[in-house]
């Protein structure tokens, strides 16, 4: 019964943990004097990464959501600019396993012992992997930033499951665009 409850609570602080570190973040600002109703149309203008395969994906993930928006990519000469920028940064956690819970949580009313009687302890380096991808729109006439969005999660070793991470960190980053016009103050 002790073994099973404490399997059980280290598998919840397991998933708790890996959950948090493996959530996906995203985020967006904008130049709240815009009026972003004017625009209608974009180009890009670059979109800087490692790997030459995710130029193509990250443009096809922003011309959906723009589309989705009412929004027309043309060639040269949009209203707005776009460029994006990918990078990769390699995180470091520490994962803790005790062998040994001793005859209890050891913490008040979690059973007997106290907070030495976890037994001996390993405690091991994990490296992931996060990608960030960062969006900027600016103004094609007056060269402004008007808008940024970011998105960072972390990146698998399945190609498959990254593109569908960029798609749906595009699709959130593009959830409340375009930002609605500020209401005039009385």
């Amino acid at each position: 019964m002790k073994v099973t409850h404490r399997t059980s609570a280290l598998m919840v602080f397991t998933l708790v943990a890996v959950g948090a570190s493996f959530g996906q973040q995203v985020n967006a600002d904008y130049d709240r004097s815009i009026d972003f109703s004017r625009y209608k149309t974009y180009h890009w203008e670059k979109v800087q990464t490692e790997d030459q395969l995710w130029t193509e994906r990250i443009k096809a993930a922003v011309n959906s959501s723009l589309s989705a928006k009412g929004w027309t990519q043309v060639e040269s000469g949009g209203d707005i600019c776009i460029v994006a920028m990918d990078m990769n940064q390699t995180h470091q956690t520490l994962n803790t396993y005790y062998d040994n819970f001793g005859p209890g949580w050891g913490w008040r009313g979690w059973g007997g012992g106290g907070i030495g009687d976890f037994g001996e302890a390993t405690t091991r380096e994990q490296s992931y992997l996060v990608g960030t991808l960062v969006v900027d729109m600016f103004d094609s006439q007056t060269k402004r930033l008007i808008w940024r969005g970011s998105a960072s999660g972390t990146l698998s070793d399945k190609s498959g499951r990254n593109i569908k991470n960029l798609n749906k960190g595009v699709e959130k980053m593009f959830e409340h665009f375009p930002p609605e016009p500020r209401k005039a103050e009385r």
